[in-house]
């Protein structure tokens, strides 16, 4: 917690950066086209069995989410969890709809140490995300795809979720 604290000055400053990024690159011009972004990582078998039992539901990033337009980028990074024979290597394979959605994210392309050479996305934190369709990649069950979707700013599951954090959180507030 105290890092957090220590770090907040960094964390807003990085947000207001992906969101200026955002309306920069995603104007009207380019709101209405939906993309694909790749994310690999490895996930616990127990935490791959809980989003299982939740296929349909919601998935929320709670971290600045770091994504790659090129597949081989993202498949080489769930595959490194591999090594690990309790891990589950994950491909996410996230479709985005910027008109739907105002979830701040940007490519970083311009302003990354790396440049071009990941094709990087990087979302905001606590992007939430539609589980969809999940499945097996190779023989030993231990590489997976799992499909995403940004949720709609509309989304009914989305906005009965906020409302009970928001109840939970600071129930005496409003707006």
């Amino acid at each position: 917690m105290d890092s957090i604290i220590n770090m907040g000055f960094f964390i807003k400053d990085l947000h207001l950066h992906i969101e200026r990024l955002h309306k920069e690159q995603f104007n009207e011009q380019y709101a209405h086209n939906t993309f694909t972004v790749y994310r690999g990582q490895g996930l616990s078998k127990a935490d791959f069995e809980e989003m299982k039992k939740t296929q349909g539901g919601l998935l929320s990033f709670n971290c600045f989410l770091s994504t790659s337009k090129d597949r081989e980028v993202s498949l080489d990074f769930a595959h490194r969890a591999l090594a690990d024979p309790d891990m589950i290597g994950i491909l996410f394979v996230m479709t985005i709809n910027p008109s739907k959605s105002s979830a701040p994210f940007a490519s970083t392309t311009d302003v990354s140490y790396y440049g071009n050479a990941e094709d990087e996305i990087l979302f905001s934190m606590n992007s939430v995300f539609r589980i969809g369709e999940i499945k097996i990649l190779n023989q030993n069950d231990r590489l997976i795809q799992v499909q995403l979707s940004l949720t709609d700013d509309n989304d009914k599951d989305l906005y009965e979720l906020t409302n009970c954090i928001r109840e939970e959180t600071f129930p005496s507030d409003k707006g």
